[in-house]
């Protein structure tokens, strides 16, 4: 093969790898283990419009600024299930702390997935969920502080057909099943892992019955409640931008024994709820439990 031949051929495979996105700059290692593309804060004409709708004539930190951080896929696997998870750079206190987190995509149907208010008593303003994303989109989380101040991050995601994915549908009966989980002992005084799970198709209204080849009415978990004890730890103002069986992971700062308990509403009138009894095995800051109910 002649010097011109190879580097011709060089030259081809480089363009080749490129564009499948094997070639690109310094792989940045992301918090939960989610492959993290780079800050991507650019405006697009969607954003303008839900900044006007949402956050009129207020400034919004961004990039070096912003205490917050949001960690997604570049290139998501499925547009019906991709992972989200969202960092706090201010440790929560009484005297500030992170009041608000709104999701959006900026793309989709019903671009505001998610509005969480927020208390002191999680410790940590840090959550994981997963998102629909119906075509190429920034995904942003905007974080409002106690002082008003608010605080944006935002991807870029290459995926699609998250909103017309028809979900799992081979158990029925388990719909609105509340499952709470502890991550690990509980340890007092110090913000402990928790995940919500409700098991439900979160319907969009834009998926197609196979059979009937008719759109499925939108059926999807509207607010999800979560308590320790008689201590609010947040409320979550849902939409069907959230993935099917809604998961959120958050913090939160047992002061003794109480229970966890969840309380979820869906777009139906359907309510459910999650208990989890969480108490001191031994010493002290030592324990664990998981338990799950449903009310029909």
């Amino acid at each position: 093969m002649s010097k011109s031949a190879r580097l011709w051929r060089a030259f081809w495979m480089v363009c080749v790898l490129a564009s499948v996105g094997w070639i690109a700059g310094p792989a940045q290692a992301a918090v939960g283990g989610l492959n993290s593309n780079a800050a991507h804060n650019d405006s697009s004409p969607e954003w303008e419009k839900l900044r006007a709708r949402f956050f009129p004539n207020r400034s919004i930190a961004a990039d070096a600024a912003s205490q917050v951080q949001l960690i997604v896929p570049l290139r998501a696997a499925y547009g019906a299930s991709v992972p989200v998870k969202v960092v706090s750079k201010l440790p929560l206190r009484n005297e500030l702390y992170v009041k608000k987190l709104y999701l959006f995509i900026d793309k989709n149907p019903s671009p505001l997935a998610a509005v969480l208010d927020l208390t002191a008593d999680l410790g940590q303003a840090d959550f994981e969920t997963r998102l629909r994303v119906d075509e190429y989109s920034h995904v942003r989380v905007v974080s409002e502080l106690s002082n008003g101040e608010l605080h944006m991050d935002s991807r870029y995601v290459k995926v699609s057909g998250g909103c017309s994915a028809p979900p799992n549908r081979e158990h029925p009966e388990l719909i609105g099943k509340t499952i709470l989980k502890l991550n690990g002992p509980v340890v007092y005084d110090r913000p402990n892992v928790a995940d919500v799970t409700v098991l439900h198709p979160n319907d969009t209204g834009f998926e197609l019955n196979n059979i009937t080849v008719m759109f499925i009415p939108p059926h999807f978990i509207r607010s999800i409640k979560v308590r320790y004890g008689e201590h609010k730890l947040f409320d979550a103002d849902l939409d069907f931008s959230v993935s099917e069986n809604p998961t959120f992971r958050f913090n939160f700062v047992p002061r003794g024994d109480a229970t966890l308990t969840a309380e979820i509403e869906d777009s139906r009138e359907g309510r459910f709820t999650g208990m989890l009894p969480v108490h001191a095995s031994g010493l002290p800051g030592q324990g664990d439990a998981t338990v799950d109910s449903r009310a029909p």
